[in-house]
């Protein structure tokens, strides 16, 4: 490669990059369906045609900002597992810690997982990045007391984990701390019945305030 095509391929990944920035800053600000292509190029400092160029739909941009994110995440979790600092509630707690600290990850990752709607080729990349962290799980519960070596149980650790964060993050009438101290004992619960196929020892430790109260009985 010339020194030239180096330089405008360090361009183009430049301008990917504050692309990708700009449609997170928006996303940490508005939903997901107010959100076009032009509001992006806009804040990004570019054309409205211009941005076609770096990306062919809106889908592609919020993919691409997601995989970024997953990746510096996956990178940490890889090198623990290496060195068997991993384990499945570290990684689960890790995850949701993650998800809870980044409104934008987040969001386009609810977006994504409850609508289904994406275009194609960004449904592609999502894909990978979905597999290359169920990769990971699926590492870490092959060494826990009970681990199976199955992609469906890797799946079902996936659902509860991300099923937590989903259901609770914005619990209404209750401050993020008691959310996410919620949020936690669960994780430990699901890790530990997925581990060693046991309830935590511990429970009554862990249990605190609930989040939600059942409803009263009728008189």
């Amino acid at each position: 490669m010339s020194t030239f095509q180096k330089l405008r391929k360090e361009e183009r990944e430049t301008r990917k990059s504050l692309i990708v920035d700009a449609a997170m800053e928006l996303f940490s600000q508005k939903e997901f369906h107010q959100i076009g292509m032009r509001d992006i190029a806009k804040r990004a400092g570019i054309s409205a045609a211009a941005i076609y160029r770096y990306f062919p739909s809106r889908d592609d941009v919020f993919v691409e900002a997601l995989v970024r994110h997953m990746k510096v995440v996956e990178g940490l979790f890889e090198k623990s597992v290496a060195q068997g600092r991993t384990s499945l509630e570290e990684l689960a707690m890790g995850s949701v810690d993650y998800l809870l600290e980044n409104e934008s990850v987040f969001q386009m990752m609810g977006h994504f997982m409850i609508t289904g709607q994406i275009q194609p080729k960004a449904l592609e990349r999502y894909n990978t990045m979905q597999r290359s962290f169920l990769d990971i799980l699926e590492k870490v519960n092959n060494q826990t007391d009970i681990g199976m070596n199955s992609r469906l149980v890797t799946h079902a650790i996936y659902a509860s984990v991300t099923g937590v964060v989903m259901s609770f993050k914005n619990y209404p009438g209750r401050s993020q701390q008691e959310i996410k101290r919620h949020i936690h004992r669960l994780v430990r619960i699901i890790s530990s019945v997925f581990a060693t196929g046991k309830i935590p020892e511990n429970l009554r430790e862990l249990t605190g305030p609930e989040i939600a109260s059942p409803p009263a009985a009728e008189s």
